[in-house]
């Protein structure tokens, strides 16, 4: 039987799937076995009238050895 452990995480990127990219990413360089990613919340920073960047707020899930 295994355990799944979940960590949220808030990551930035240019793109939406960018953004999710570095929160696996980051997530991946203190854990081990992520199994899937949930976005939560979706944001976006608009300078002069135009997005320039997207943050997300994410669940990651992560199998427990």
């Amino acid at each position: 039987m295994s355990i799944a452990k979940v960590i949220e995480v808030i990551a930035e990127g240019k793109t939406l799937e960018s953004a999710v990219e570095n929160a696996v990413e980051e997530a991946g360089k203190s854990v081990r076995n992520i199994r899937s990613v949930n976005v939560e919340n979706i944001q976006a920073r608009v300078n002069d009238g135009k997005v320039h960047e997207y943050r997300v707020l994410c669940k990651v899930a992560f199998v427990v050895d």
